[in-house]
C-alpha cells in the first residue's frame, strides 16, 4: 500500500472522557501503520473505555492490573519494545506527572523509561488548558525533548453542562496519523 509506514507504536490512554474516541484514532492508524499497536491504559482510562473495546483495534492492550503480567509487561519492556509512544488523550494529570518526573502509574513510568520519541496530545477543558500550571508543565515537557501538540479548539459535548462547548481537542484522526508517520520516519 502506497501511504503506509512501519513502526512499533505504543499508545498511552489516560483518564479523560475523550478516551471514548480512541477507537477512531486506532482505526485510522490501522489503515496506514504496518506494525504492532499496543495500547497502555491508565486505570481511569479503563473505566471510561473498556480494555476489551480498545483491544478490538490494537494488537495488545496493557492495563497493569494483572500482577501475573508484570514480569513481561512492565515499564522497561514496554519502553524497549516500541519505536514511538503517543499519549492520546493526554490529561493534565499525566502532563504534570511526566513534567515533574513522577511515576504514579505504569504509563507515566513507561514514558519516563522511554529512549524513543514521545508525543502528547492534550485533551482537557479550555479553563484547564489556560492555567499557568498546565502551561508550565507543557513548557517543561518541550524543554525536556517531548513533543506536545497544541490542541485545536472545536465543539465537544460537555457532560456536566449537558451541551456542546468550544474546547481544546486533539487533531482529527487523519492529521494524527500524519504526525505519527512523521515521528516514526
Amino acid at each position: 500500500m502506497e501511504n503506509t509506514f512501519e513502526g512499533r507504536l505504543l499508545v498511552g490512554a489516560t483518564g479523560s472522557a475523550a478516551v471514548a474516541a480512541l477507537p477512531a484514532y486506532l482505526g485510522a492508524l490501522r489503515s496506514a501503520l504496518r506494525g504492532p499497536i499496543t495500547v497502555l491504559m491508565t486505570p481511569t482510562a479503563a473505566k471510561f473505555l473498556p480494555a476489551h473495546t480498545a483491544g478490538l483495534f490494537a494488537d495488545r492492550v496493557v492495563t497493569g492490573t494483572d500482577a501475573s503480567t508484570w514480569p513481561r509487561e512492565n515499564h522497561t519492556t514496554l519502553a524497549a519494545g516500541h519505536d514511538l509512544t503517543v499519549v492520546l488523550p493526554a490529561s493534565a494529570h499525566t502532563l504534570s506527572a511526566v513534567a515533574t518526573g513522577a511515576a504514579p502509574n505504569l504509563l507515566a513510568t513507561t514514558v519516563l523509561a522511554a529512549t524513543h520519541p514521545v508525543a502528547f496530545f492534550p485533551v482537557m477543558t479550555g479553563e484547564m488548558w489556560a492555567k499557568p500550571a498546565v502551561q508550565r508543565n507543557v513548557t517543561q515537557l518541550r524543554e525536556d525533548g517531548y513533543r506536545v501538540e497544541d490542541p485545536a479548539s472545536g465543539p465537544r459535548y460537555d457532560v456536566a453542562a449537558g451541551a456542546f462547548v468550544e474546547s481544546p481537542q486533539p487533531p482529527p484522526p487523519p492529521r494524527f496519523v500524519e504526525i505519527v508517520r512523521e515521528l516514526l520516519s
